[in-house]
């Protein structure tokens, strides 16, 4: 099982969850140069290693295991997945 941050970190990007992730898998990072070209943070579904800490620190919310995503962002799990593919 993966996390898979969702709809409410658009235009947020918060870095709480980037700072408290032991395996650095939630990307991009401020000091990464495609930072700005996105509207908000992925998490890398091969890297993760579902230690919940990055939900615990998002201030918005926006993480959640990928079997308690809601329905409406579902397509999240798949946003994340592939931002990671081909890097």
């Amino acid at each position: 099982m993966t996390y898979v941050i969702a709809e409410p970190c658009i235009a947020v990007k918060d870095n709480s969850c980037v700072e408290v992730c032991p395996v650095d898998c939630i990307h991009p990072t401020p000091d990464e140069p495609d930072y700005g070209d996105h509207e908000q943070l992925y998490i890398d579904p091969d890297e993760c290693i579902d230690c919940d800490a990055c939900v615990e620190a998002c201030p918005v919310d926006a993480i959640f295991a990928q079997d308690q995503l809601p329905s409406e962002w579902i397509r999240f799990t798949e946003i994340n997945a592939d931002y990671y593919r081909g890097r």
